[in-house]
């Protein structure tokens, strides 16, 4: 009965994780969205953002398992303070505004950078799951999910509604992000 619990809270930690990272993609996705998309490069552009999203926490996992054997005990408080600074930045970025994204999206270059872009915080979070035990598998194919969902629902959204709205999507994902690093270190 335990385990189960440990597993579901697991399964709720890799969810909120999963969409939280996702927020960048939407909030990026939205402001695309605004310029006009087609909705082939919609389905394009989201299919790269979730294989990024497999991809980027995959080798952050990798990265956190080996971070974790040479740190040890200490693991645990560096994944935290990792979640905490990586949680303040994407507030910090979202209320910092200003700045339009002039990627082009039509161009494999672009396509690329943008997925980058918006997958790099999967990384930082893959790192902080791999100093743990997590389900490799479960969190990849979360994380590949969510990534590509969220910014299918942020390039659509975008296309529909006036502008300015992504930089508040970003801005939760940070705030969640955050929570889990206080609760790792608490």
């Amino acid at each position: 009965m335990i385990e189960a619990s440990v597993h579901a809270g697991q399964l709720i930690t890799i969810l909120v994780m999963a969409i939280a990272v996702g927020m960048d993609a939407f909030s990026l996705g939205v402001g695309i969205g605004l310029k006009g998309i087609r909705l082939r490069d919609i389905l394009k552009l989201s299919s790269i953002i979730a294989l990024f999203h497999i991809l980027m926490p995959l080798m952050g996992i990798f990265a956190g398992h080996y971070m974790s054997s040479l740190l040890g005990n200490v693991a645990t408080s560096a994944a935290g303070a990792l979640l905490l600074l990586l949680g303040a930045h994407m507030v910090y970025s979202s209320l910092r505004g200003g700045e339009g994204h002039s990627i082009d999206h039509r161009s494999a270059g672009g396509l690329l950078l943008f997925a980058l872009s918006v997958s790099i915080d999967s990384f930082s979070v893959g790192v902080s799951l791999g100093m743990f035990s997590v389900d490799l598998v479960l969190t990849v194919l979360m994380f590949g999910l969510f990534g590509g969902m969220m910014s299918i629902l942020g390039l659509l959204l975008g296309r529909r509604v006036g502008r300015n709205m992504g930089e508040y999507g970003e801005a939760c994902g940070g705030v969640i992000l955050f929570a889990f690093g206080l609760m790792f270190l608490l």
